[in-house]
């Protein structure tokens, strides 16, 4: 869209790890864009899930958790979230309402103060906290910053982000569409695929594996009748983490495959044929190159 009415413009979402900011970017949005899974730091890299709200697009930059990162991956991933706020023309700071706001909180709310562009407040998962609990969050937080506007929501639901988008929709500046009307997101589909493979693996797989494995999409061929064949190797850094990965006589890897392509054939709408790999890469944290693939800068202070 291309008129004197039109909007459009890039609002980041930053909080403490699994506040719900892949949630939020998949309601917003109304299809799923971003992996969701019930471990914390999931989310490893920009992900622009984009929406339009009357004559408005609004691009969501869901960025990972801002935490005290020690490992270079944490220390990308969290710097990754604050250049995704710095390139955004808005910004949401979403936080956890059943939750203690504790240090990870402290640490998003020392970096929005220094924004000069609007910053919302959105607490999400109400419906787990009574409303007199959340009126004291709200009137507590608000002292500690100043917000443009103040949301309470459940991103899993839906409850409150109608307003939160005519919010957004208002706020963004001028100017024609950067995306097609039909784009839900920006960004590679092989990457995305790799993602839905990893979610696929934390929520199979739960406590028995730990965050540090990766997924690459080595090879993306398109068949004479429309599918595709797609080859992934997940990269684990112990010979036991592939152990469990396969899982007896290779179940596991076999049930995370089937609920990968269940749900890659429905985001890209063809047949897929999917076939997973796992390798032993006890540096890979190390290695540039996976940085490289993942989006995220290797040389980090």
């Amino acid at each position: 869209m291309n008129n004197e009415n039109s909007r459009c413009g890039f609002v980041a979402v930053i909080g403490p790890p699994n506040a719900g900011k892949s949630t939020l970017a998949n309601q917003l949005t109304g299809q799923k864009v971003a992996i969701v899974t019930h471990k914390a730091q999931t989310t490893r890299m920009r992900l622009r899930a984009i929406f339009q709200e009357a004559t408005s697009q609004i691009i969501v930059v869901d960025t990972p958790g801002v935490f005290k990162p020690n490992q270079r991956l944490d220390k990308s991933m969290v710097r990754e979230a604050w250049a995704g706020a710095n390139d955004a023309d808005a910004v949401i700071v979403l936080l956890d309402a059943s939750q203690k706001f504790g240090e990870d909180g402290e640490l998003v709310f020392a970096g929005a103060q220094k924004f000069t562009k609007p910053v919302f407040l959105v607490l999400n998962k109400i419906d787990r906290v009574e409303r007199s609990r959340l009126l004291e969050i709200v009137d507590r937080l608000s002292k500690v910053m100043e917000f443009k506007e103040v949301f309470l929501i459940s991103a899993l639901n839906g409850d409150g982000t109608q307003r939160l988008k005519q919010v957004l929709a208002e706020t963004v500046p001028q100017g024609p569409f950067l995306y097609p009307a039909d784009q839900a997101a920006d960004i590679p589909s092989q990457l995305l695929a790799a993602e839905v493979t990893r979610e696929k693996l934390f929520m199979r797989l739960h406590q028995e594996l730990p965050y540090t494995l990766t997924v690459e999409t080595e090879k993306w061929e398109r068949k004479r009748d429309g599918s595709v064949r797609i080859e992934q190797t997940i990269f684990v850094r112990r010979d036991g983490q592939k152990a469990i990965v396969l899982g007896k006589n290779g179940k596991a890897i076999r049930e995370v495959g089937e609920a990968s392509r269940r749900d890659i054939e429905e985001m890209f709408g063809h047949r897929v044929h999917l076939f997973l790999f796992v390798k032993v890469r006890a540096n890979w944290m190390e290695d540039p190159a996976r940085y490289r693939a993942l989006g995220l800068e290797f040389k980090v202070d």
